[in-house]
């Protein structure tokens, strides 16, 4: 199985591309044409246009989690496809908050009403459960916090009954693509951590040997232990591709580029791969 990346929107970008906060990528395997989050406004659409992307010949939207600089794309790519099938879990509705300063939160989850996008054509298909999208290719569903180092920022908050309360990210899902030659694990910010999501990955699959890890590694905050864990626990997976984007942070990218010589990457905005 050939497996191609297309990465639309990213916090840097690709020499004639447009960087801006955020991530989406595009996927192409197993006869499916799959993007993976929308980017936080207008750089996916646009992005792809510049690439020489038909976004409106993809068959559906996973989307990562609730945060907007996954979503805020949403609109713009919409205008283009119209019609379809949109998977995500239902707690991207929540009313997400990040906190800035002591006293100062602010509103971080999808900009825009879900009957004003699904006016425009999007179908969603809310569920916790992994959601098998072709033969080879699912979402991970919620993915369980099994590695006892990897921790939800303390600073997210979703807003019940006009109090705010810790967000847990449960929506925080994977894309799981179970070609023949390994798997490969594309992230929108990898919030419930990336070695508990490939943890999940392996144990939903059957499978060990993860061969490519693509986008957000929410590494941006992270201490230098959990970072040296982290790296531990990714040098057991066989690991040939390790592409960072948006959240993982310069620090955590440097370590990751010194312990994975030739494996390392950084996915931009225009950065286009194939695999194996």
């Amino acid at each position: 199985m050939e497996v191609k990346l297309t990465t639309l929107a990213e916090n840097t970008a690709n020499y004639g591309f447009i960087g801006e906060w955020g991530l989406s990528i595009l996927v192409e395997a197993d006869g499916k044409k799959i993007l993976m989050d929308t980017g936080l406004g207008f750089s996916a659409a646009r992005n792809a246009k510049i690439a020489g992307v038909d976004i409106s010949a993809i068959d559906s939207i996973v989307l990562s989690h609730g945060h907007a600089d996954h979503t805020g794309g949403l609109r713009d790519v919409l205008e283009v496809k119209g019609d379809v099938e949109i998977v995500a879990h239902p707690d991207i509705w929540d009313a997400k908050h990040a906190q800035r300063e002591p006293e100062s939160f602010q509103y971080i989850g999808i900009p825009f009403p879900r009957e004003a996008l699904e006016g425009k054509g999007a179908r969603f298909k809310l569920t916790k459960e992994p959601v098998l999208i072709s033969e080879h290719i699912m979402t991970s569903g919620e993915i369980p916090m099994t590695s006892g180092y990897e921790e939800i920022d303390r600073n997210l908050f979703i807003k019940k009954d006009g109090a705010l309360q810790p967000d847990s990210l449960s929506d925080d899902l994977a894309l799981i693509i179970d070609a023949d030659f390994g798997l490969v694990v594309i992230l929108g910010c990898g919030h419930r951590g990336v070695v508990n999501t490939l943890r999940h990955a392996q144990k939903l699959t059957g499978k060990e040997m993860i061969y490519a890890v693509i986008g957000g590694i929410h590494l941006i905050r992270a201490s230098d232990e959990q970072i040296e864990l982290t790296i531990a626990e990714l040098q057991t997976m066989g690991i040939q591709r390790l592409g960072v984007s948006h959240c993982t942070g310069f620090k955590a990218s440097c370590r990751l580029a010194q312990e994975f010589p030739g494996v390392f990457f950084q996915n931009n905005a225009g950065t286009r791969i194939d695999l194996p």
